[in-house]
């Protein structure tokens, strides 16, 4: 298995505790979210009404649907709530030394369902 190609995608002070944004990335929008100090990066729109993630409520290890509050785990992508049943796709995702954020687009995670 290759190694992932990462791309640097923006600051991380950017991205606040418990709070996301959105970025294109080589054609594919993702929301990266900050939570429990840890950044993830998942497909930005929900897989029930395409609300973007990258503007909903985080607790728990997961962010809610702004729209309809479906929940999708950080982590794997997995829907944890209705009205979402399909998964999110999950990126590698990492901070750098000096501050900065890389996202591995072409690498996207299994969902963990």
């Amino acid at each position: 298995m290759s190694e992932p190609v990462y791309q640097i995608i923006g600051d991380s002070a950017d991205v606040a505790e418990d709070k996301g944004k959105a970025y294109q990335v080589g054609g594919v929008q993702i929301a990266v979210i900050r939570h429990g100090g840890r950044l993830y990066a998942l497909d930005e729109f929900c897989t029930h009404a395409d609300a973007s993630l990258a503007f909903g409520p985080v607790k728990d290890g997961c962010v809610a649907c702004p729209w309809h509050y479906a929940e999708f785990d950080l982590e794997t992508g997995a829907a944890k709530s209705l009205p979402a049943v399909k998964p999110v796709r999950t990126f590698p995702i990492r901070e750098t030394v000096d501050g900065r954020i890389e996202v591995a687009i072409g690498s996207p995670r299994e969902c963990g369902a």
